[in-house]
């Protein structure tokens, strides 16, 4: 007994190859979707990797560039067929093809859901390099002049102005390194001596923060030194007031546009996934339905198609029986290799 079997005729054929042609090539525009929030993705990974320690991964931009690209190419041959079903003369070149299609589409779709997978939990890996990343970055801030640090304030300064953020975890981040390079000091002043002396470490700490942390929507001038002294500023008091200064951390902030981008991609390849579901659920019906018409010859004969030949149990029965088979005859063969080996 076929599992869910259903009857067709002209033009219920004609219809459903119709419809699986723009549902086909609707999956190729997803697929190009894929294929460009891969690169995108990858981008903007690049675009910040000081900021992440230069250990962020690429494995998901990889798969979503490759799988969209596949996408393509697999819901293009689809849709040739679907549209050359039309015409019994083309049909037949593409049946022995079509299993093999059908099963490559079952590892297709695997794939994808796996990768959906992955745009949820990596997301947790993202964070970590992020926090690490960002700690090193706000102590390395000063090293303009050491290779392979060079642009780390320009990336840092940009980050902090685009996210709108300050620090890793808050702007306090700043007050706990010296983030003035020594060669901007004037050792000869008094008050810049005394900074340097009292700290154990030797390291000009203070209470500011760079530029980049100024909020321009304030309509107070960017207050960015002596954050914590009131009387450094008229008619300031920094526990009361609130800060011209953004108070986000951009760990936080980072992270927030990095997950959002990722449910987003990840919600994308789920979509596809039931879209390519429903191009094999289809395709598998309108195959059957050309492989069982009453008269070949007439094309106007009644048919029926289904999705599985069997029931979901004797498929299920079936396919594990010819896996135990497989196992069987490797092992016989593995033995018979042994005996050889051992002769």
């Amino acid at each position: 007994m076929a599992f869910m079997p259903v009857k067709f005729d002209l033009p219920k054929r004609v219809k459903l190859a119709q419809g699986l042609w723009l549902l086909y090539w609707l999956s190729v525009i997803f697929g190009i979707l894929i294929f460009s929030f891969g690169i995108f993705f990858k981008i903007e990974l690049r675009k910040r990797s000081e900021l992440m320690n230069n250990n962020e991964s690429h494995l998901v931009p990889n798969l979503l560039i490759l799988l969209g690209l596949l996408a393509c190419g697999v819901n293009t041959f689809g849709g040739k067929v679907c549209h050359d079903s039309l015409d019994p003369t083309k049909f037949p070149k593409w049946k022995p093809m079509l299993k093999p299609y059908l099963l490559f589409c079952c590892g297709f779709n695997v794939l994808l859901l796996l990768t959906a997978l992955l745009c949820f939990l990596m997301q947790f890996a993202i964070y970590l390099t992020l926090a690490e990343g960002l700690k090193n970055g706000i102590k390395f801030y000063k090293d303009t002049d050491t290779p392979g640090r060079c642009f780390m304030k320009r990336t840092l300064d940009m980050s902090q102005i685009e996210f709108r953020c300050c620090g890793n975890n808050n702007f306090r981040d700043w007050f706990e390194v010296q983030w003035i390079s020594n060669r901007y000091l004037d050792m000869s002043n008094d008050e810049v001596k005394d900074r340097v002396l009292s700290n154990v470490e030797g390291k000009f700490l203070m209470d500011s923060v760079p530029f980049s942390c100024c909020n321009p929507g304030s309509p107070r001038p960017c207050i960015q030194h002596h954050l914590t002294n009131n009387s450094a500023h008229y008619d300031y008091d920094h526990r009361r007031e609130e800060l011209n200064i953004w108070t986000r951390g951009c760990r936080e902030a980072l992270f927030s546009y990095y997950s959002s981008t990722m449910n987003t991609i990840g919600a994308l390849v789920i979509i596809t996934v039931i879209l390519e579901a429903a191009d094999m659920a289809g395709l598998k019906y309108l195959t059957t339905a050309l492989e069982t018409m009453v008269d070949p010859e007439n094309p106007e004969s009644e048919s029926e198609g289904w999705l599985l030949e069997k029931g979901v149990k004797e498929t299920f029965a079936e396919l594990f029986a010819k896996l135990k088979s497989l196992v069987k005859t490797n092992q016989v063969q593995e033995g018979e290799d042994t005996q050889q080996a051992a002769t």
